[in-house]
């Protein structure tokens, strides 16, 4: 069941601009699929689905099967687009996003593999990443910020 909702998921996101976890749940239901706005999050975070800008400026769920390279460069462009600001509380690390764009940038740093971050949580806009110790927080912070200018 879990992979053929996987492949409507591809097939749904390849054929239409589709913004937001509501949007894609809709859009399974339509195809039959009763599925549950925490179901499509997960799925989201399994298939490591990205949100790409689209020509009007939008941004739409994209999923690709590429090498890991050219995957890292499309996570760290997904931290580009959407990355505000971001500030320490000791091992905490809170990222501040452009409005809808937390999770998609959360999922970007799970999929960049950073063995220091526990784990994210992300809201609207505002991320919660959780780091082992506050000196490593530190390190990430500074990893984070030399990928933001990087060229």
């Amino acid at each position: 069941m879990k992979k053929n909702r996987h492949d409507k998921i591809i097939e749904i996101i390849a054929r239409n601009v589709v913004e937001t976890q509501e949007q894609l749940a809709a859009l399974l239901k339509d195809a039959g699929y009763d599925v549950t706005q925490a179901t499509v999050s997960r799925d989201i975070r399994q298939m490591k689905l990205t949100k790409q800008v689209t020509e009007d400026g939008k941004q739409k769920y994209v999923y690709t099967a590429a090498d890991s390279d050219v995957m890292q460069d499309k996570y760290v462009s997904v931290l580009r687009a959407g990355f505000v600001s971001m500030d320490l509380a000791q091992n905490i690390l809170v990222m501040k996003t452009v409005s809808g764009m937390a999770m998609a940038l959360a999922a970007a740093l799970d999929a960049l593999n950073f063995p220091q971050i526990v784990g994210c949580i992300a809201g609207d806009d505002t991320i919660m990443i959780a780091i082992k110790t506050n000196e490593e927080a530190v390190e990430i912070m500074e990893e984070i910020q030399t990928l933001m200018n990087e060229d």
